[in-house]
């Protein structure tokens, strides 16, 4: 059975932040970032533990063609996945999971 994925609010303003970005300089690319998003959604959603576990119970899945990363964790009884954060991989690595012991 497949998990559903619910984005909180800080990953939501990062999501469409990026979004806003990409749409200054290309519609193709910011079309793009948002299908590579979805698809990236979608796999979680079916395999949500097959994407590397660094820090607690929180999982990393990158983007294709993006640099950006989806902070996420899994709660197996409900079969929900928790979008944490949206990560541009060109930020401070310290800061990636600053905030995120919930």
């Amino acid at each position: 059975m497949s998990f559903t994925y619910r984005v909180h609010e800080e990953a939501q303003k990062e999501y469409e932040k990026a979004i806003k970005w990409y749409l200054k300089r290309s519609l193709n690319a910011a079309e793009g970032f948002i299908d590579a998003v979805d698809v990236a959604l979608k796999q979680a959603c079916l395999y949500p533990t097959r994407w590397r576990n660094r820090y607690k119970h929180y999982y990393e899945l990158g983007l294709k063609k993006y640099p950006y990363v989806i902070i996420f964790s899994i709660d197996s009884e409900q079969k929900v996945i928790s979008v944490w954060k949206f990560y541009h991989n060109k930020r401070n690595p310290k800061k990636k999971y600053r905030g995120l012991n919930k």
